[in-house]
């Protein structure tokens, strides 16, 4: 497990409170959610995807994302995705992360995943002052552009903690913000049965589920979590695929 992978993993608790905290604090600070459903609404031209075209207005879509990768295990989630036909999206970490494993975020770019943020140290971004935050915002920008060729378009917040101060940045570098229906809390287990059960128990359309390639039970989990979604009618799909024919604006919250 890495420095990073064990810091996380001892902050399982405070990050399980600061699910539970993300939907009460966009409350009090009356910040806005929009569904993949809303986003899509109106909109007219469906876009490709690259493991082939899907109309998330018809199908039955869902988006498998993975927070605070890449890691030791994400080899084998990638072979497992490839094997599958299944798209994915990655929030990446930078430090110790995008930064130790540069080849896997290149991978999972030309493999058709789509490379989100999801800070550079996991700092919790409303904890801190607006400098800082916009640095942790900024570096993994600049990070991966380098590695793939273009900035990410995606941020998940740490904990799904934002603010009107965060959403301001998030605006100013491009970012739009995506939380999540669906958690496995894989950080608090390693058993791949009861990630996989949580998983599918919470599912429904444009469901965007959350789980991290970095915990040893979750990557286990990854085959049936898919066969048996597969097997209700769901299609899997990225997040920008999933708002499809619509668009994430920067400064905007998507779940």
């Amino acid at each position: 497990m890495t420095t990073s992978s064990r810091r996380l993993r001892r902050t399982a608790p405070v990050l399980a409170a600061g699910a539970a905290l993300a939907l009460a604090l966009t409350g009090c600070t009356k910040l806005e959610t929009s569904s993949p459903s809303s986003v899509r609404k109106g909109a007219s031209e469906a876009k490709p995807a690259r493991f082939g075209t899907v109309d998330c207005r018809k199908a039955k879509c869902v988006a498998l994302t993975f927070d605070a990768g890449p890691s030791e295990n994400t080899p084998r989630l990638l072979k497992i995705l490839k094997k599958e036909k299944v798209p994915a999206t990655f929030f990446t970490l930078g430090k110790n992360h995008i930064e130790k494993y540069p080849e896997l975020v290149k991978q999972m770019d030309r493999e058709g995943h789509e490379v989100a943020s999801h800070t550079w140290s996991h700092k919790i971004l409303t904890k801190i002052d607006k400098a800082e935050a916009r640095r942790e915002l900024q570096r993994p920008n600049d990070a991966i552009e380098k590695l793939i060729g273009k900035k990410p378009t995606l941020m998940r917040p740490p904990q799904g903690r934002t603010s009107d101060d965060v959403n301001e940045l998030s605006k100013e570098l491009g970012l739009a913000e995506v939380l999540w229906t669906v958690t496995a809390k894989d950080y608090t287990t390693d058993d791949s049965e009861l990630i996989q059960k949580r998983v599918i128990d919470q599912t429904k359309r444009d469901g965007i589920i959350l789980l991290h390639d970095i915990y040893k039970g979750t990557v286990p989990a990854v085959p049936g979590v898919i066969a048996e979604l597969k097997k209700r009618g769901y299609v899997f799909v990225t997040v920008p695929q999933l708002l499809a024919p619509g668009k994430a604006e920067p400064g905007k919250i998507y779940r």
